[in-house]
Formats: structure tokens, sequence, C-alpha cells
């Protein structure tokens, strides 16, 4: 998710995968696929560049999973190795 301001000063957070362009004219306009539109205090390059960091992000994470590096940022589970991004439940013995 990307953090975005509308033009009342409200933050909200914005899913980059469903944004299917952003124009600027003069306002920042971020439309969806669903044809939602959102105005937003964001130039177009700003927006573009939090896209960009997000998905970096997402294959950086990848990345580091791959060759058994990462550690969730959160507390870690019992039981658990950590190298999940989504904890799984751990399973009480019977």
């Amino acid at each position: 998710m990307i953090r975005v301001t509308r033009l009342n000063g409200e933050q909200f957070a914005l899913n980059p995968d469903l944004i299917e362009r952003v124009e600027g004219h003069p306002d920042t306009v971020a439309f969806l696929v669903d044809g939602t539109k959102y105005v937003v205090k964001e130039t177009v390059d700003e927006v573009l560049r939090d896209i960009l960091e997000y998905r970096a992000g997402i294959l950086a994470t990848s990345y580091e999973m791959d060759r058994g590096e990462y550690r969730s940022p959160g507390p870690q589970t019992p039981g658990t190795d950590g190298s999940s991004v989504v904890p799984f439940p751990v399973r009480e013995e019977r």
C-alpha cells in the first residue's frame, strides 16, 4: 500500500496494484481499474516514486526470503523459524 493525501489533508492507503493511471491536470488524479478516482495532493512524480518504492520493497523481501535471510519485522511466533511473511498458526500437539 502507498500513503496518499486527499485535498482536505486526510491521509489514506491506496493499493498501487489497482491503479490504472495517474494524471495531473492541475490536480493529481489516480484512476483505479474499477473506475474509482482519487484526487490527491501528491504530484504525479511523487505517486510514481511511491509505487516504485513499494514494488522494489516487495522484490527485496522476495529476494531475502529466497536466500533464507528474511526475518519478519514483527514479534516471532513460537514454534516457527520466522521465515514467513504471514505467520502460520502454531498447532498444539494432542
